[in-house]
């Protein structure tokens, strides 16, 4: 009776998983979050973090550098919330956070708007 009653628990929480993960995908607001650096920490805490962004945390930053369409306005801040944002959406699928120290943060505001 306890096995049969666990592999009902089990096969319910599975149809949930899947329902959820359906509604979630079909949701066409799901996919609209950004993470961005958090505005209330330190320069040199962002600077240490986007570091490793561009580095070893594999984002793409290219769009960053001098001469490139994303490099204005030149402050970390905003260089941060790039590295961070690429590194998240490249990531995110496969379990990348959105974390960085605690240096950032997810939102659903647009950051360009």
């Amino acid at each position: 009776m306890k096995q049969s009653a666990t592999r009902v628990i089990l096969l319910l929480c599975l149809i949930l998983h899947f329902l959820a993960t359906s509604a979630q995908q079909e949701d066409p607001n799901w996919e609209k979050q950004w993470c961005i650096a958090d505005q209330q920490t330190p320069d040199d805490v962002l600077q240490q973090a986007l570091s490793w962004a561009c580095g070893p945390g594999g984002a793409n930053c290219t769009m960053i550098e001098p001469n490139k369409s994303c490099y204005f306005p030149n402050n970390v801040k905003d260089h941060a919330s790039y590295a961070f944002n690429s590194y998240w959406q490249k990531f995110k699928k496969q379990g990348g956070s959105c974390y960085f120290n605690a240096a950032a943060m997810v939102t659903d505001l647009d950051p360009i708007k």
